[in-house]
């Protein structure tokens, strides 16, 4: 059964989330992107067994604790094809912008569609959800949770006027490939606070 942990980081409260499987403690860290020592005594905390880093997308916000996740734990991290260049460029993640530039290690693996990231006995299907970034992906564990990195929030969509946004091309992404989900499904998005598919379904201006 998959367990989560929402720990906002950062000055921008970007929701970094655990996700393990209760039964193994074999966990995967989302979108690490900042305060590396709360994320890893968290992980400390619950005895969790890392196996990977996953970033539903490159922006600065939701990758800067990738380097020091993967130097404590040494596991691979997974993003989508077309979110590479940002890793390692400040001024493609948007970090720059803020002062802070982040680089990021190089990706050890892809995020591709339809294809599932395995730990323990949780499998986490990769959808596309690209529009806020050019490879934005959601990851849905089958059974009712997906998380939204920032495509979906609860009331909102991701912003579409950074480089590589695209108003129509997210609306569309989001619902073709998370609308269709169960309405009780629990969207755990990149910030501020949880919702449903259901409740966005029906009440997300940007959808509706």
């Amino acid at each position: 059964m998959l367990r989560t942990l929402k720990i906002p980081v950062g000055d921008l409260q970007s929701n970094c989330f655990l996700a393990w499987d209760e039964a193994t403690r074999e966990a995967a860290v989302v979108d690490p992107g900042a305060d590396p020592e709360r994320i890893i005594e968290a992980v400390r905390k619950r005895d969790l067994k890392m196996r990977y880093i996953l970033n539903t997308h490159g922006h600065g916000d939701h990758i800067g604790a990738n380097g020091a996740i993967k130097d404590e734990y040494g596991v691979p991290i997974l993003i989508h094809e077309a979110e590479l260049p940002l890793l390692g460029d400040p001024v493609l993640n948007m970090s720059s912008v803020y002062g802070e530039p982040v680089v990021s290690p190089p990706a050890d693996g892809l995020l591709a569609p339809g294809e599932k990231v395995k730990f323990g006995g949780v499998e986490l299907e990769v959808i596309l959800t690209n529009g806020h970034s050019p490879g934005g992906v959601s990851l849905y564990d089958g059974e009712g949770i997906v998380f939204t990195g920032d495509a979906l929030f609860a009331g909102s969509i991701g912003r579409c006027d950074l480089p590589g946004g695209n108003l129509e091309t997210l609306v569309k992404a989001i619902r073709k490939g998370l609308l269709v989900l169960p309405d009780p499904t629990q969207v755990l998005p990149g910030h501020a606070q949880n919702t449903t598919i259901g409740q966005e379904r029906k009440w997300n201006p940007f959808l509706t």
